[in-house]
């Protein structure tokens, strides 16, 4: 099995260097085919600018085997040569953006499908902001202000990304619309990587992770694992 990257936003810049090099040395190393999935970008017709980002960020890393993955819709999320792309990737990387969109584009999709025959093989996935949320088993849509079901790759689970500008306001809501999931509030340029024993979390970067289970608040700065686990009902 791979690893998980989950990223709060503000993403190409700053201390996002440091998860994001750790991603890269989990993938294999500067060699190692990196896919950029910009999906979330496409609904603003943003996508060819967004992957571009993406390909420059990753290539000032050291990266050298980097290209953005066209897929902006659900014909081209299933498309067979796109899902074969994506099959072979060492890491993948979601950027942010229309979070309702890219979870709804991917899901049930051969592109996903692939993406996660990729992790089973060891590969890395990573998200940022919006690419983050959908990885979880629960992600928040702040324009229609409900929760959806994600791609579920971390269980019983909800990101708060930009969890040190605006996410950390959406906490109150959603502690009493979810009373039986973890919200995990990740500060920009800041990540969390499962890359510790047991499969616990590492954090990566500028800012810290603030895990919500069972009623309380809990501040996890880099350098320091630890665990998400099912919040217990009442």
């Amino acid at each position: 099995m791979g690893t998980l990257v989950l990223e709060g936003g503000a993403e190409f810049g700053g201390r996002m260097r440091d998860p994001d090099l750790r991603a890269i040395e989990l993938a294999g190393g500067f060699d190692a085919p990196v896919r950029i999935i910009p999906t979330a970008a496409a609904p603003d017709n943003n996508h060819q600018r967004a992957g571009n980002n993406g390909i420059r960020w990753f290539q000032s890393l050291g990266a050298r085997d980097v290209t953005s993955v066209p897929v902006i819709d659900k014909a081209s999320a299933n498309d067979e040569k796109l899902a074969q792309v994506l099959r072979q990737a060492k890491l993948i990387y979601m950027l942010g953006g229309f979070t309702h969109y890219l979870g709804q584009t991917l899901k049930d999709s051969l592109v996903w499908q692939a993406a996660v025959e990729a992790l089973q093989n060891g590969a890395v996935i990573a998200g940022s902001s919006a690419g983050a949320m959908v990885m979880c088993e629960f992600y928040y849509d702040p324009g229609a202000g409900r929760v959806h079901k994600g791609l579920n790759l971390v269980s019983h689970s909800l990101v708060l990304p930009h969890h040190d500008t605006f996410g950390k306001n959406w906490a109150p809501k959603l502690l009493k619309q979810t009373p039986d999931v973890t919200l995990m509030g990740i500060d920009e340029q800041t990540g969390m990587i499962n890359d510790g024993n047991d499969d616990s979390w590492n954090v990566y970067g500028r800012g810290a992770v603030t895990l919500y289970q069972g009623g309380e608040a809990t501040i996890h700065p880099g350098g320091r694992a630890f665990s998400v686990y099912k919040v217990p009902r009442n």
